[in-house]
């Protein structure tokens, strides 16, 4: 391994950002290997997220339609098309739908949900900006492009500089019903007036009274 050779300058560098990635909180997980996805499961961990890239190109969001529904997680996918079906065909569509329902697929292995609620949107104003903890026991978050959602360490003020998913990365944030007061803080990136885009999506377990 090559040393750093110390230099006049050196002490007032920066740390390298991997190893800002490193000193992660003792209640975050996050690792290449889906199964980091599974450390939720331990009770001081509040966030584990799966690192991985986008599998979508950058696509035109213009006429993106919001969708939401409920159901059986062998049916995300076909959910997914079919609100996708007014829309001129793209090759990315089907990356999608298929995308969706693997993550589905997976948020019921550690959740025990056979339902799910899945809402996927483009995002183009602030959102969910102020930090905040979900009044959920497990909601799972991906974007796939454009900034990705923003968290804070259990304790920071919210003035702290937040720390933040990327692109493709695939966060299992646990809420208020499971952690109480050491639920995950978060929040959307303010991109209002940017120009910026983002594509969202968020699995949750059923919510009472949704219908199909």
């Amino acid at each position: 391994m090559m040393r750093m050779i110390p230099t006049a300058d050196s002490r007032t560098l920066p740390p390298p950002s991997s190893l800002l990635e490193h000193a992660l909180p003792d209640h975050v997980r996050i690792d290449s290997d889906p199964a980091i996805l599974a450390a939720v499961d331990e009770p001081q961990v509040t966030l584990a997220v799966w690192r991985r890239a986008s599998p979508l190109p950058r696509p035109n969001l213009d006429d993106f339609p919001a969708i939401r529904f409920a159901a059986g997680t062998q049916w995300v996918a076909s959910h997914v098309q079919d609100a996708l079906a007014p829309l001129p065909p793209e090759p990315w569509h089907a990356i999608l739908a298929a995308d969706v329902q693997h993550l589905a697929s997976l948020y019921a292995t550690w959740t025990g949900e056979d339902r799910v609620q899945v809402r996927i949107e483009r995002v183009t104003g602030n959102g969910c900006w102020k930090f905040h903890a979900d009044y959920v026991g497990l909601r799972m978050i991906s974007t796939y492009c454009g900034q990705a959602t923003q968290w804070l360490p259990h304790g920071a003020s919210h003035d702290a500089e937040p720390r933040a998913l990327s692109a493709g990365d695939v966060g299992l944030f646990k809420g208020r019903e499971r952690a109480g007061d050491r639920a995950i803080i978060h929040r959307s990136p303010p991109i209002a007036g940017s120009g910026e885009d983002r594509l969202l999506l968020v699995i949750d377990a059923e919510w009472p009274d949704t219908p199909e």
